[in-house]
């Protein structure tokens, strides 16, 4: 391939509007242009990344015996309204009307389809287990499209979902899908974490997500580097460090209009750990106290699984249920339902006091009040293991996969049954896989990238090889470019020739800027002395060997990069 004959548009500058590496340089380096807020067009470079990710997609898929298919983007929606999601989902949904004014939809995800189709097709026992996938279109109205294409409102994704008798089947095919996961990132060459995370709008009990560690991700997931628990922090237990509590008598402080943990603590000078902080929350049945330690945050997701959807409490409803005003609420005499986190079990602490004005030192859990015991809190960082005590640390990360156990979710309400080896009718038992090809691609270069460009790993650069003559008027150096490029590409390899009639600096410089692997530079003088130079693209180490072994070189080369 020429390069003069490919469209890569490299540009000098940083975009003003691209805060992530990753946008910046598949900008800079000509892989995509947006169209739109969230929308990208992949330019040549762009897509035959694209292409290399999905072929390793596909053959790890089929590794495991997934079947491809491909199903519409455009969705009726009463298959949608059957499982509830029509309703649960809000404003992510693209929704539109055909012109015989039937709901339709752009499908975000492809569970419904997916599940409408087994319903109709497996029978029997006989037909399972099955895994089938695609590498489809996804459309979602994002509310903030940002960061490139890590996140988007239009992209493609690897969804792959299985078919079972019972729940030791999907856990057969969990298990193969995280294994393929595995090698596939790998074979990307991404540095990942698999973590517990929550199954979301998907349902089901289990999930998991597929985590690149990188500053530009917008998930927090938590790590311990003892025993290997990894979770996302929308799921993740810890437990927060022991305090020494002091030995206070109960009595009543005055705090005036201090309300704020922060404002009490400041201003009686006693540490934020020994503080319950105290929030009413309005479910759907009932109003519900929720207590977590003055250091900590409220943990929603984990609050909902307990109480059902919820919201705060108004400054109205505090004063109508507590009979005080926010900021001064303590746990003692309410007779509504208390929830508190599992750090507060034991201990003497400062709470309101349920008056203006005024808060309770040395209120003791068990004594002055009692509450349901959950893990309510955020974790963080520097909090212990809750497997094996052993300090926490958090990263940020960008989901690059997702795996879930959906059992019967949506076979039940599609009716996807089967009849089992005593004839008996019982409904199919599904997982769910999803990988986003370009969130690899972006995960790579945050990886991979210094100051002069992206690094691509080698199983998914665009080229495998770049050879950059520094004369395209040199007989010799036509003549050793031919030579080269036919051999490396009748051995399986990808090369790219910059045949441009540009100084060398630029060529050197668009080279690093695009990130090719390998790169093969033809200089007159080294030429004269028949030889080439070989470089790294990542530890930008070089190499001069003979013509006359030049291929097999560039090859050796090639493997033994990471």
């Amino acid at each position: 391939m020429l390069f003069s004959k490919m469209f890569i548009p490299t540009m000098r500058e940083t975009p003003s509007d691209a805060e992530a590496a990753s946008h910046k340089l598949m900008l800079r380096a000509g892989y995509v242009r947006q169209l739109a807020s969230g929308l990208y067009i992949f330019l040549p470079l762009g897509w035959r990344v694209l292409n290399r990710i999905n072929k390793i997609l596909k053959e790890e898929m089929e590794a495991i015996g997934a079947q491809e298919i491909s199903m519409p983007i455009l969705h009726p929606a009463e298959i949608w309204q059957k499982t509830g999601r029509w309703y649960e989902i809000k404003d992510e949904m693209f929704r539109l009307k055909d012109r015989t004014d039937r709901d339709m939809c752009l499908g975000m995800t492809h569970e419904e389809i997916m599940t409408w189709l087994a319903s109709r097709e497996i029978r029997s026992y006989r037909h399972l287990p099955q895994i089938w996938y695609q590498i489809q279109t996804k459309l979602r109205d994002e509310a903030r499209p940002k960061s490139g294409v890590l996140r988007t409102r239009e992209f493609i994704m690897k969804d792959s979902y299985s078919f079972d008798m019972d729940d030791r089947g999907l856990e057969k095919n969990y298990n193969l899908h995280a294994k393929a996961y595995h090698k596939i990132f790998e074979r990307c060459g991404l540095v990942f974490y698999q973590v517990e995370s929550d199954p979301g709008m998907m349902g089901g009990a289990t999930a998991h997500e597929f985590m690149a560690p990188s500053p530009a991700g917008e998930d927090d997931i938590i790590l311990c580097n003892q025993c290997g628990y990894t979770a996302n922090i929308e799921v993740a237990h810890s437990i927060p460090p022991p305090i020494k509590h002091p030995d206070w008598q109960y009595e009543e402080v005055h705090t005036p209009q201090k309300k704020t943990v922060k404002e009490v603590s400041d201003f009686l000078n006693i540490r934020p750990y020994y503080f319950i902080k105290s929030l009413l929350f309005i479910a759907d049945k009932e109003p519900v106290l929720a207590l977590v330690r003055g250091d900590q945050e409220f943990h929603e997701k984990k609050l909902l699984k307990i109480i059902g959807n919820f919201r705060q409490a108004t400054k109205d409803e505090v004063n109508s249920t507590l009979g005080v005003d926010p900021g001064f609420i303590g746990p003692m005499g309410h007779k509504i339902r208390i929830l508190g986190d599992l750090s507060l079990t034991e201990g003497s602490y400062v709470t309101g006091a349920n008056k203006p004005d005024y808060h309770i030192k040395g209120i003791m859990p068990n004594v002055h009040f009692s509450a349901e015991w959950h893990d309510l809190h955020v974790a963080k960082e520097g909090e212990q293991c809750p497997k094996c005590n052993t300090l926490i640390k958090a990263e940020k990360a960008i989901e690059i996969g997702n795996i879930f156990k959906l059992g019967t979710k949506y076979s039940m309400p599609l009716n996807a049954v089967f009849l089992d080896k005593g004839g008996q009718e019982r409904h199919i038992i599904m997982g769910s896989y999803g990988i986003g090809p370009a969130r690899i691609a972006a995960a790579a270069i945050e990886q991979n990238y210094d100051k002069d460009g992206i690094i691509w790993p080698k199983n998914i650069a665009p080229f495998d090889v770049e050879i950059i003559p520094l004369s395209v008027n040199d007989e010799k150096t036509i003549e050793v470019l031919e030579m080269l490029y036919e051999n490396l590409a009748e051995r399986g390899f990808e090369v790219i020739i910059d045949d441009r009639d540009e100084r060398p600096g630029v060529k050197f410089k668009d080279a690093d800027l695009i990130g090719v692997p390998v790169q093969v530079i033809l200089g007159e003088k080294s030429l004269k002395d028949d030889q080439i130079e070989i470089k790294s693209r990542r530890t930008k180490e070089t190499k001069k060997v003979p013509v006359k072994n030049a291929v097999e070189e560039t090859i050796a080369f090639f493997k033994e990069l990471q």
